[in-house]
């Protein structure tokens, strides 16, 4: 374990710190002077590696990560400042709170912990002991010992003699929301979880309705995905390409019937087909990834191995999504119309690519008509309670709910 930085900082960090948050506060990305006045306290170079530069410990985009698998892939980190403060603020916490943070890492549960003050309480659980005992360690090197407390226990399960909350922060990313999320959660209490929706993840600020969940407000990112009962691995279904190379298809939910259909077919003729669906090339487009998750047969995240020649196009002309059904699959590509506009479209294979295109340019053109531009409202209905039937929702099966996502009606 990286050992903890003292908190007698260095002059040039407290500088890097207050410029970090003079400019999220500038570009109104953070609005609550309590969140901001946390960030400007708390020393960030105390929860992160030694070796860690200051340019990157105090980047508001930054998240640092502390410790990884076997294959290289990230099962712990400290997320990026913006988004922290971000989802406090989502929380609605206030001085004198209780407030549980699920997935520990020291620097989030310190801000947290200027926020609700010394009348509040911050209670951190982690099922990683590496991960608590670091969180420990680094609290304690930053004053914070007497005012976090550090469980090593599931996060998806009750916490005895704890609660119930004013606030459930999440910051690992949830397949599902635990039942005990909610049974801990005061009346009117808030939750704020990055959900996997097919593989799309949302920062979801919730406000407990009863039994129920509805949104209050959305942020976009990405999370370390959440280990124990709530665990959820994906699908995959690798696809060799004609380089000797290969795609890897990521089911979130459903699994192809029989992936062997899929055999051969990037060496098949390609298709391309266009929507009609025009943008700006400077247009932020990223819900319509969550409406192809909603509404698309077959919807695929789709990850390129390096030196294929989708790798090569990534985020130039197409976007990691795709749709298969059967023998055929299509991705989401675009083409630029002129120098500022570019066309939604498809490029397909397999026995049926014409079919497979139209599949992704139908639900482009349903996004624009009905979509484009809007914030959608989120609900989560756990099992045992009665669901209230919305023609217009698209619903979303979990393990111990349903997740409802309605788009407001076009004007």
């Amino acid at each position: 374990m990286n050992q903890p930085v003292p908190p007698d900082a260095p002059t040039s960090a407290v500088e890097a710190r207050r410029t970090m948050v003079d400019a999220l506060q500038t570009r109104g990305r953070l609005t609550s002077p309590a969140v901001l006045a946390a960030m400007r306290v708390v020393p960030r170079q105390a929860f992160v590696p030694r070796d860690a530069p200051l340019s990157q410990v105090y980047d508001p985009d930054d998240a640092i990560i502390t410790r990884r698998d076997e294959h290289g892939a990230p099962t712990s980190s400290v997320s990026a400042p913006h988004l922290q403060g971000r989802m406090i603020e989502q929380a609605g916490i206030g001085p004198g709170d209780v407030v549980l943070e699920i997935g520990s890492g020291g620097y989030n549960a310190a801000l947290i912990a200027e926020v609700v003050g010394e009348t509040g309480t911050v209670v951190s659980v982690d099922i990683d002991p590496w991960v608590t005992e670091r969180a420990k360690a680094y609290l304690t090197a930053a004053g914070y010992a007497d005012r976090v407390e550090v469980v090593t226990a599931d996060g998806a399960l009750s916490l005895d003699g704890q609660g119930p909350f004013d606030a459930i922060i999440v910051t690992v990313g949830a397949w599902d929301i635990a039942p005990a999320w909610i049974d801990q959660l005061k009346p009117e209490g808030r939750l704020v979880v990055p959900l996997r929706i097919r593989s799309i993840t949302r920062v979801i600020g919730f406000v407990r309705n009863g039994d129920r969940l509805i949104s209050n407000s959305v942020e976009h990112s990405g999370f370390v995905p959440m280990q124990g009962l709530l665990r959820h691995d994906e699908h995959a279904v690798h696809l060799p390409d004609t380089s000797g190379h290969q795609l890897t298809l990521r089911f979130d939910e459903t699994p192809l019937a029989d992936p062997h259909l899929l055999d051969g077919v990037l060496a098949t003729a390609p298709h391309d087909a266009w929507s009609g669906v025009l943008l700006d090339k400077s247009e932020d487009f990223a819900d319509l990834q969550l409406w192809l998750a909603c509404f698309l047969d077959g919807f695929c995240r789709v990850n390129a191995e390096a030196r294929t020649d989708l790798a090569n196009q990534m985020t130039r002309t197409w976007f990691p999504f795709g749709t298969a059904v059967d023998g055929s699959f299509a991705y989401f590509t675009i083409r630029f119309v002129d120098e500022s506009t570019i066309e939604l479209g498809a490029r397909a294979f397999g026995k049926d690519a014409t079919g497979a295109a139209e599949r992704l340019n139908t639900q482009f053109r349903a996004w624009n008509a009905n979509a484009r531009g809007a914030e959608p409202t989120f609900a989560y209905t756990p099992n045992d309670n009665e669901r209230r039937a919305d023609a217009d929702a698209a619903e979303l099966t979990k393990e111990h709910g349903t997740v409802s996502i309605t788009w407001p009606p076009r004007p």
